[in-house]
C-alpha cells in the first residue's frame, strides 16, 4: 500500500511518525509525500491548544478533501477527546497507537482497495531527518491545573531500557548523528519501573553515552523538579547537547500556585544558575503561559520581570486556552482574549530580545554545526542545521553539507539565528572555543 503520514503538535508525535515510517517500510508498505498519492493516510493529532485543535480538524478535512479515495486513519490527542468530530474510516486510540503497523497491514488492506503500483524500496522513508526523536516514555502523572494531555495520554509508562538502547542503535547504524529524547514527562523515566537497579532518566542517559557511538544526544523538555543536585554531571561528556527546556509557565509565584506547578521563582532561579555554573554556554529554553485564569497587569508585570531576569536563549510563548475537562477551564477571572494576546506579543518581543542577546555571544566563535538541510540557489546552496547548543545557522556552500557535523565559525546573528562558515575538521574542536 502507498501511506502518507501527516503529524501535528509535539516532538513526541513527530518520533511516533517516524517509527510508524519504518514499520511500515519493514512490511513493505511505501511511504509517500504525497496525500493525493496514498491509497491510505494517516493523521496524529494533536489538542494542547483549541489552536492545535483547530488545526487537527482542518489536517483531516484537507486530507478527505484532497484524496477521498483514501482510506483515513486519524489517532493522536485530538481523536483520543474529540473522536466525534472527526469523519474518518478508523480513529486509533493513543493505547492502540503503537498498533497502527499491524492494524494497517491487516484489517485495513481490504477495506482500502490499493492501486496497482510498484512497491518503493523498504528502505524509502522520506521526510525523515538527520535528527532522529526516540519515545522514552508516555503519559504524566502531573495535575497541572490546565493540562489536556495528561488525559489524552494517560498515566505515565516508561519504555525498557533494553528496547531504547536498541533503536538508539539502528538509529546510528541508519547515519544519524543527533538523538532526541522525547516523551510526554520524561524527567519521570524509570519511576513505574520495579527492581534493585537504577532506573531513571540520569542512569539511561549515562547507559546511552557508554553503550552507543551517538554523536550527540539532546534531551527534549524537562520540568524543573525532576532535576536532582548531580544531574548537570551528566554533561561532563561532550556527546551531550548543552541544551535545557525547562517550562517556566509563569515568572510569577501566585500565578504558578493557581497552574499546580510544583516549584516558585527561587528554585527555578537557583536551578538556572546551576545549569549555567556546571555547563558553559548551556541554551536554557522555556514555555511560557500569559493569560491565565485570575492573572491580574501586577501577575503578568512580575511575570515579565522575572523572565527577563532569566535571560532564556529561546522562549515560546501561548496565550492561555481552556481546555475541556481541565480545573483551570472552571477557574473565576478568565482573562479577555484579547488581553491575553497582546500579552504573549508582549512577551514574544522579550524572548525575541533574550534570543538574540544570548547569540551575540557567540559571534566569532567557533561550534559544531549538525547541518540537516539546504536550498538550491543558482551557484550554490543554503544549507541549515543547529549546534548542539541549539542555535539554528545558515551558510552558503557548494559542498553537500547534509547530516555532516562540521566546525563552523560564527559570524554574525539574524532574526532566526545566526549566519556561520564551516571550516575543516581539523581546524578546530567541536565544543566551544573561547
Amino acid at each position: 500500500m502507498r501511506v502518507y503520514l501527516e503529524s501535528l503538535g509535539c516532538k513526541l508525535n513527530q518520533s511516533e511518525m517516524d517509527a510508524l515510517a519504518r514499520q511500515l517500510a519493514a512490511a513493505g508498505h511505501e511511504v509517500v509525500t504525497a496525500a493525493e498519492a496514498a491509497d491510505l493516510c494517516v493523521l496524529n493529532t494533536c489538542t494542547v491548544t483549541h489552536v492545535a485543535a483547530r488545526k487537527s480538524r482542518q489536517a483531516a478535512h484537507r486530507l478527505r478533501r484532497h484524496n477521498p479515495k483514501a482510506y483515513l486513519v486519524i489517532t493522536g490527542c485530538y481523536a483520543e477527546l474529540s473522536h466525534q468530530a472527526l469523519e474518518a474510516d478508523l480513529v486509533v486510540s493513543n493505547q492502540d497507537k503503537g498498533r497502527l503497523s499491524e492494524l494497517i497491514s491487516t484489517t485495513l488492506i481490504a477495506s482500502a482497495s490499493p492501486a496497482p503500483h510498484s512497491p518503493a524500496s523498504k528502505a524509502h522513508l522520506p521526510g525523515l531527518r538527520t535528527r532522529a526523536f526516540v519515545k522514552i516514555q508516555d503519559g504524566c502523572d502531573n495535575t497541572c491545573t490546565y493540562c489536556i494531555v495528561r488525559v489524552a495520554r494517560g498515566r505515565q509508562r516508561s519504555r525498557p531500557r533494553h528496547e531504547i538502547l536498541d533503536e538508539i542503535r539502528a538509529r546510528v547504524a541508519e547515519g544519524y548523528k543527533e538523538i532526541v529524547l522525547t516523551g510526554v514527562h520524561i524527567g519521570a523515566y524509570g519511576r513505574d519501573h520495579a527492581g534493585p537497579v537504577q532506573d531513571d532518566l540520569p542512569a539511561l542517559v549515562t547507559t546511552i553515552l557508554r553503550e552507543t557511538d551517538v554523536p550527540r544526544l539532546r534531551l527534549s523538555s524537562i520540568e524543573p523538579w525532576d532535576l536532582s543536585p548531580t544531574f548537570f554531571e551528566l554533561w561532563a561528556s561532550p556527546r551531550l547537547c548543552r541544551h535545557l527546556h525547562l517550562p517556566l509557565q509563569s515568572g510569577c509565584d501566585a500565578t504558578l500556585r493557581r497552574m499546580g506547578r510544583r516549584y516558585d521563582t527561587d528554585t527555578f532561579a537557583q536551578l538556572v544558575a546551576a545549569a549555567r555554573q556546571a555547563i558553559p554556554g548551556v541554551a536554557i529554553t522555556t514555555d511560557l503561559i500569559v493569560g491565565f485564569p485570575g492573572e491580574s497587569e501586577e501577575e503578568f508585570a512580575t511575570s515579565y520581570e522575572f523572565v527577563a531576569q532569566m535571560a532564556f536563549a529561546r522562549v515560546h510563548v501561548f496565550p492561555y486556552s481552556a481546555r475541556p475537562d481541565t480545573p483551570a477551564a472552571a477557574m473565576p477571572d478568565q482573562v479577555p482574549h484579547q488581553v491575553r494576546k497582546a500579552r504573549a506579543r508582549q512577551m514574544a518581543a522579550l524572548g525575541q530580545q533574550m534570543a538574540d542577546r544570548f547569540r551575540r555571544q557567540f559571534v566569532g566563535q567557533t561550534l559544531e554545526v549538525l547541518w540537516e538541510h539546504g536550498r538550491n540557489a543558482a551557484q550554490a546552496c543554503t544549507w541549515s542545521g543547529l549546534t548542539d547548543n541549539y542555535i539554528r545557522v545558515t551558510t552558503v556552500s557548494r559542498e553537500n553539507l547534509s547530516n555532516t557535523l562540521t566546525p563552523t565559525r560564527l559570524t554574525a546573528v539574524t532574526p532566526t539565528g545566526m549566519e556561520g562558515v564551516p571550516l575543516s575538521p581539523s581546524a578546530t574542536r567541536p565544543r566551544l572555543i573561547r
